[in-house]
């Protein structure tokens, strides 16, 4: 039987549907954080630890302190989410305006002006492999990644096309205690926890 890409994409799309109402229904029914990517639900069983939530207070302060008033470093709900391309994903901070949370739903991940991971010790793929490949496919312009484990990180920008989809053209490397810059504000990362 041959599909047509219509019928291909119908049936993405009715995947992600049904990946998304499952996820839905289970309504903090399990601990841990779920997400949707193109390989399918990918669930960190590991509730945020001390180092991993105190890195995302001190990032999000740090960067609120420089930004403008229009602009916040959201650490809430809801999720960004492009069904077309079939990726849910929830970032630890999102930069995003005021104005653009104003929305029903899930925000658009076109209107992040960044988006921020700490790693999570029991599953640094999802932010070093998986979310390098879906933050560009789903438009995110900035990607910055602080690792607790390892005391370093990095910031990808510059979203190109590429045989395999958009990708992140620029990674600017980091160690903890360096000046890093997110977008267009600079913020110390010198006293970020490290996981023990």
């Amino acid at each position: 039987m041959t599909i047509a890409p219509d019928d291909a994409q119908q049936g993405a799309s009715h995947l992600y549907r049904a990946m998304r109402d499952f996820l839905q229904s289970m309504d903090d029914t399990l601990p841990g954080k779920f997400e949707i990517t193109k390989e399918g639900i990918v669930h960190d069983m590991m509730a945020p630890i001390g180092p991993h939530e105190l890195t995302t207070l001190h990032l999000r302060r740090r960067l609120e302190k420089v930004m403008p008033e229009d602009l916040v470093a959201h650490t809430g709900t809801p999720d960004v989410e492009a069904e077309p391309e079939g990726i849910m994903r929830h970032p630890d901070i999102m930069v995003i305006a005021w104005a653009d949370m104003e929305v029903p739903g899930s925000f658009d991940p076109r209107t992040l002006i960044a988006a921020i991971e700490v790693v999570s010790r029991s599953n640094p793929d999802n932010d070093w492999v998986s979310k390098v490949r879906d933050y560009p496919l789903i438009g995110i312009p900035v990607y910055a990644i602080f690792d607790p484990r390892t005391g370093e990180g990095a910031v990808l920008t510059d979203i190109h096309d590429t045989p395999d989809g958009p990708r992140y053209a620029t990674r600017k490397e980091f160690v903890y205690g360096e000046d890093v810059t997110v977008a267009d504000w600079t913020i110390p990362t010198d006293d970020l926890p490290r996981y023990g």
